[in-house]
């Protein structure tokens, strides 16, 4: 089972800005109605420009058993952070959980 399952950190810890082109009415799959707008060409996950920190689409506690509610639409920094690595250390750090081995990022 992955660590992302129980820990969420990454969802409470960055802001979450991606091209619009990623959003469902521009042809991509994020759900427009949990972003916002930052420009032009650039949204972000509601939730994740605020302090403290917390995407929108992230249900449960952090540290104990959360999910992503769009899991299969979220946008590509999501995508892209790997479990493991430095971004997900730091992240479970500021919320006071153990860091987990690192894994190379691809």
């Amino acid at each position: 089972m992955s660590q992302c399952q129980t820990c969420g950190a990454c969802c409470a810890a960055y802001r979450v800005q991606f091209s619009v082109y990623e959003l469902d009415d521009m042809g991509g799959a994020v759900p427009v109605t949990l972003t916002e707008t930052v420009n032009g060409s650039t949204c972000r996950m509601r939730g994740t420009g605020e302090v403290p920190i917390r995407c929108v689409a992230l249900s449960g506690s952090v540290g104990t058993a959360v999910g992503c509610t769009i899991y299969a639409l979220r946008p590509r920094p999501c995508t892209e952070l790997q479990e493991g690595s430095y971004a997900c250390n730091k992240a479970r750090q500021r919320h006071g959980l153990p860091p987990l081995d690192e894994r190379p990022e691809h």
